[in-house]
């Protein structure tokens, strides 16, 4: 069966995996980002049989996200997958961390997840059934020195995930968070080998993850229709 899916923060990295396992699978993928989405990218998609839509919005204002959602809604009939992945970082020591380093942070990572959710779940109560995927972070179940507000942020999709799987069970709406660990991403390829090597020593397993073994687990959760309410940690073991 071909689903709706809403991938937000999916014009690169994680997102753009996601999107692109989403569309192999022969799902109706639409992709988010606060800006225009390159061609090139768009240009990806070319080889799957379903079209892939784009909606530009920030999410992290709860008005354009509902603007978001209702025109996905009224282009494609209905929403069956919303994966909440869109997010910043601001990262510095809590002592020289700005209040707008905080309320930035807070507002696209968490209230974005929010504004998404709150928009979709009446659309998903109707149709008694839907799946939300949200992507927290190692650091929101752990911490991290540097990334209070990152990780406020992410501690907080975890709280709002098992409170609302708790509400939407009953409706055959399934709720759940990814928390990766190291990915690598762009990000990663930027950092210097002594970071690299610094990283690398809090990983069991010695390697980076990669994005396409985050977007295994977006489509394990989507098929597996008896687990809600769960924080899936693809880590590599940093958290055991």
């Amino acid at each position: 069966m071909s689903l709706v899916c809403i991938v937000t923060g999916s014009s690169r990295g994680i997102g753009l995996s996601i999107a692109h396992s989403l569309a192999k699978a022969g799902h109706q993928v639409v992709l988010n980002s606060r800006r225009p989405i390159n061609d090139d990218i768009l240009k990806q998609f070319s080889d799957y049989s379903l079209a892939v839509g784009t909606m530009i919005g920030d999410i992290s204002h709860f008005d354009k996200a509902k603007e978001l959602v209702d025109q996905v809604k009224a282009d494609y009939g209905r929403i069956d997958v919303l994966v909440n992945n869109a997010g910043i970082t601001k990262d510095g020591l809590f002592m020289r961390m700005t209040e707008d380093d905080f309320n930035s942070v807070i507002q696209t990572n968490l209230n974005g997840v929010f504004n998404m959710s709150r928009h979709v779940i009446p659309i998903m109560l109707k149709q008694r059934s839907g799946s939300i995927i949200n992507m927290s972070s190692i650091v929101g179940v752990t911490g991290n020195a540097g990334q209070v507000n990152y990780a406020a942020s992410k501690a907080g999709i975890i709280g709002l995930t098992k409170a609302l799987a708790r509400e939407v069970a009953s409706r055959s709406i399934t709720v759940n968070a990814i928390a990766p660990g190291f990915i690598e991403t762009e990000m990663t390829g930027q950092l210097s080998e002594r970071v690299v090597e610094t990283m690398l020593s809090q990983i069991p397993l010695k390697r980076f993850g990669q994005v396409e073994e985050i977007s295994q687990t977006v489509e394990f959760l989507i098929a597996n229709r008896y687990i809600t309410g769960q924080v899936i940690e693809v880590n590599g073991g940093m958290n055991m």
